[in-house]
């Protein structure tokens, strides 16, 4: 009898912490933190919808109860993504 082969990762991105600066994910073998500063929409977020994220792709991120999506490398890189929307009210 043979065992059927692992399908593909499912877990490839998961928030590792919180705290009151923001907080972090690990991607792959990456952590990235994730400033309230530089990324306020996640800011009044709960816990619930900001640990529930996708990666429909490597580089693209999604929280679909925020309605949020972010390239990878604007985490990696802020500085090169200059905030361009508000926060909701």
């Amino acid at each position: 009898m043979t065992s059927a082969l692992h399908g593909a990762s499912i877990s490839d991105v998961e928030v590792t912490n919180v705290s009151t600066h923001g907080f972090w994910l690990m991607l792959d073998a990456e952590e990235l933190f994730v400033s309230f500063t530089e990324f306020p929409w996640f800011k009044e977020a709960p816990i619930a919808k900001l640990t529930h994220v996708e990666r429909p792709q490597p580089h693209h991120l999604y929280w679909p109860d925020l309605d949020v999506d972010l390239a990878v490398d604007s985490l990696r890189h802020p500085e090169r993504f200059p905030l361009m929307a508000k926060p909701r009210a």
